[in-house]
């Protein structure tokens, strides 16, 4: 009787683990489409097909919501980022930053350029986010701004780029200007802001 009562708390262990991801993947994809304070949680709640009620078995709060669905993007994106740029198959460094570029590209152009990206879509509305938000939306930026900036040291140290270039500056100008050619491809529903902000920040910084 005890082993019967064990496999059944792990098999209900394992399904609420799986409702709770499935809920964190729907609130991901509902918020890099509109934002945090525009998402619906009844949309998510039956789209996944959990009731209203059960909600705060696996969140405390919307908030706490958001901070799971932030830390999973947060997650999926580094591991996208250090795909491309920590690929020694690919020579050159600026390739794979150019590799990542078209990544994220065909992401994009994959949901009709209705999704963007997560961290890009919540600065936007930080005035209007939960205390503590901006704080880890910082912390993000300034890890993803080290993985490139990582990648541009490596070109700097390959000849690809002047010997005097200002790595950190110029992987925190890469982010500022990402985020906003993501917004605006978002916006006209096509690619040419990924297109023009990429071409012409290789093009600005290649020797």
């Amino acid at each position: 009787m005890l082993a019967s009562n064990n496999i059944l708390t792990n098999n209900l262990s394992k399904k609420g683990h799986e409702t709770r991801a499935a809920l964190i993947r729907s609130g991901v994809e509902m918020m890099t489409t509109y934002g945090y304070i525009s998402c619906n949680i009844e949309s998510i709640l039956q789209k996944v097909g959990v009731p209203k009620g059960s909600f705060y078995y696996y969140f405390k709060s919307k908030e706490d919501f958001g901070r799971a669905i932030i830390a999973s993007y947060d997650s999926f994106f580094a591991y996208k980022i250090d795909k491309h740029l920590t690929n020694a198959s690919i020579a050159s460094p600026l390739s794979r930053i150019s590799a990542f570029y078209e990544d994220a590209k065909q992401g994009m152009a994959k949901y009709s350029f209705n999704r963007g990206c997560l961290i890009g879509e919540l600065i936007q509305e930080e005035s209007l986010l939960p205390d503590g938000y901006n704080q880890i939306l910082e912390q993000i930026i300034n890890s993803w701004q080290s993985k490139i900036a990582q990648c541009l040291l490596l070109a700097q140290q390959l000849g690809e780029i002047a010997a005097d270039t200002n790595c950190q500056e110029l992987a925190e100008f890469f982010w500022i200007g990402w985020e906003g050619a993501v917004t605006r491809s978002k916006l006209i529903k096509k690619s040419d802001p990924l297109d023009i902000f990429i071409q012409l920040f290789l093009k600005k910084i290649i020797k």
